[in-house]
Protein backbone atom coordinates (compact mmCIF):
# COMPACT_ATOMS: atom_id res chain seq x y z
CA UNK A 1 0.00 0.00 0.00
CA UNK A 2 1.48 3.55 -1.14
CA UNK A 3 1.20 6.29 1.28
CA UNK A 4 2.41 9.98 1.47
CA UNK A 5 3.27 12.24 4.90
CA UNK A 6 4.19 15.62 4.62
CA UNK A 7 6.04 17.11 7.68
CA UNK A 8 7.75 20.20 8.47
CA UNK A 9 11.00 20.63 10.25
CA UNK A 10 13.95 23.19 11.38
CA UNK A 11 17.02 22.93 10.41
CA UNK A 12 20.00 23.00 13.32
CA UNK A 13 22.52 23.48 10.98
CA UNK A 14 21.40 25.78 8.21
CA UNK A 15 25.01 25.94 6.53
CA UNK A 16 24.71 25.09 2.20
CA UNK A 17 26.88 21.78 3.12
CA UNK A 18 24.59 20.38 5.77
CA UNK A 19 21.69 20.89 3.38
CA UNK A 20 23.63 19.74 0.48
CA UNK A 21 24.09 16.51 3.01
CA UNK A 22 21.09 16.22 3.78
CA UNK A 23 19.85 15.55 0.24
CA UNK A 24 22.91 13.08 -0.99
CA UNK A 25 22.24 11.22 1.79
CA UNK A 26 18.20 11.30 0.55
CA UNK A 27 19.46 10.22 -3.26
CA UNK A 28 20.97 7.43 -2.06
CA UNK A 29 19.38 6.01 0.69
CA UNK A 30 15.56 6.28 -1.00
CA UNK A 31 15.83 4.51 -4.12
CA UNK A 32 16.90 1.15 -1.84
CA UNK A 33 13.35 1.87 -0.11
CA UNK A 34 11.25 2.87 -2.69
CA UNK A 35 11.21 6.00 -1.43
CA UNK A 36 10.00 9.22 -3.87
CA UNK A 37 9.70 12.62 -2.47
CA UNK A 38 10.21 16.15 -2.98
CA UNK A 39 12.33 18.84 -0.27
CA UNK A 40 11.48 22.23 -0.02
CA UNK A 41 14.09 24.30 1.87
CA UNK A 42 13.66 28.18 2.98
CA UNK A 43 14.42 30.18 5.82
CA UNK A 44 15.70 27.45 8.13
CA UNK A 45 12.79 25.13 7.50
CA UNK A 46 12.53 22.22 5.55
CA UNK A 47 8.68 20.95 4.40
CA UNK A 48 8.95 17.26 3.08
CA UNK A 49 6.49 15.47 0.89
CA UNK A 50 8.17 11.46 0.89
CA UNK A 51 6.07 8.57 -0.95
CA UNK A 52 6.50 4.78 -0.64
CA UNK A 53 5.13 1.52 1.08
CA UNK A 54 3.47 2.39 4.65
CA UNK A 55 6.31 0.63 6.39
CA UNK A 56 9.33 2.27 4.12
CA UNK A 57 7.25 5.98 4.74
CA UNK A 58 7.04 5.15 8.83
CA UNK A 59 10.34 3.77 9.08
CA UNK A 60 12.21 6.92 7.37
CA UNK A 61 10.00 9.26 9.10
CA UNK A 62 10.80 7.88 12.66
CA UNK A 63 14.50 8.05 11.24
CA UNK A 64 13.56 11.78 11.00
CA UNK A 65 12.61 12.50 14.09
CA UNK A 66 15.48 11.26 15.79
CA UNK A 67 17.76 12.83 13.38
CA UNK A 68 19.43 15.68 15.75
CA UNK A 69 20.12 17.94 12.22
CA UNK A 70 16.15 18.16 12.86
CA UNK A 71 14.18 19.84 15.15
CA UNK A 72 10.83 20.81 15.56
CA UNK A 73 9.25 17.98 13.44
CA UNK A 74 5.84 18.02 12.61
CA UNK A 75 3.54 15.77 10.69
CA UNK A 76 0.97 18.07 8.42
CA UNK A 77 -0.56 15.24 6.22
CA UNK A 78 -0.64 11.45 6.17
CA UNK A 79 -2.71 10.17 3.45
CA UNK A 80 -3.30 5.99 1.42
CA UNK A 81 -2.54 6.99 -1.98
CA UNK A 82 -3.63 5.07 -5.38
CA UNK A 83 -0.31 6.85 -6.76
CA UNK A 84 2.59 8.93 -6.53
CA UNK A 85 2.48 12.56 -7.04
CA UNK A 86 6.29 13.12 -6.92
CA UNK A 87 7.25 9.61 -8.54
CA UNK A 88 9.89 11.01 -10.62
CA UNK A 89 12.32 11.96 -7.94
CA UNK A 90 14.43 10.21 -5.72
CA UNK A 91 14.22 13.38 -3.46
CA UNK A 92 13.30 16.79 -5.71
CA UNK A 93 14.93 20.44 -4.37
CA UNK A 94 12.90 23.34 -4.69
CA UNK A 95 15.06 26.16 -4.69
CA UNK A 96 12.99 29.14 -3.02
CA UNK A 97 15.35 31.91 -4.53
CA UNK A 98 14.22 31.32 -7.64
CA UNK A 99 10.85 31.04 -6.84
CA UNK A 100 8.44 34.41 -7.83
CA UNK A 101 7.26 35.53 -4.24
CA UNK A 102 3.52 35.26 -5.82
CA UNK A 103 3.35 31.49 -5.72
CA UNK A 104 4.27 32.09 -1.87
CA UNK A 105 1.63 34.72 -1.08
CA UNK A 106 -1.16 32.51 -2.81
CA UNK A 107 -0.89 30.13 0.21
CA UNK A 108 0.14 31.49 2.64
CA UNK A 109 0.17 35.71 4.78
CA UNK A 110 3.79 36.56 4.32
CA UNK A 111 5.78 35.47 1.25
CA UNK A 112 8.26 33.40 3.09
CA UNK A 113 8.00 29.66 3.01
CA UNK A 114 6.31 28.73 7.04
CA UNK A 115 4.12 25.22 6.89
CA UNK A 116 3.71 25.59 10.72
CA UNK A 117 0.90 28.72 9.98
CA UNK A 118 -0.70 26.67 7.19
CA UNK A 119 -2.44 23.54 7.02
CA UNK A 120 -0.84 20.37 5.57
CA UNK A 121 -3.45 20.48 2.54
CA UNK A 122 -2.39 24.07 1.98
CA UNK A 123 1.69 23.12 2.00
CA UNK A 124 1.02 20.00 -0.32
CA UNK A 125 -1.01 22.16 -2.52
CA UNK A 126 2.17 24.62 -2.57
CA UNK A 127 4.63 21.64 -3.20
CA UNK A 128 2.28 20.63 -6.57
CA UNK A 129 2.45 24.25 -7.92
CA UNK A 130 6.01 24.07 -7.50
CA UNK A 131 6.12 21.52 -9.70
CA UNK A 132 4.01 22.49 -12.33
CA UNK A 133 5.87 25.77 -12.54
CA UNK A 134 9.15 24.29 -12.69
CA UNK A 135 10.22 25.32 -9.77
CA UNK A 136 11.94 22.10 -8.67
CA UNK A 137 15.54 20.82 -9.45
CA UNK A 138 17.73 17.98 -8.37
CA UNK A 139 15.48 15.70 -9.74
CA UNK A 140 17.50 12.75 -9.31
Amino acid sequence: MLVRLLYASRAVDASPDAIETILTQSRQFNPTCGITGILCYGGGIFLQAIEGGRNAVSDLYGHIQRDARHKDVVLLHYEEISERRFGGWTMGQVNLSRINTSILLKYSEKPELDPYAVSGQVSLALLEELMATASIIGRS
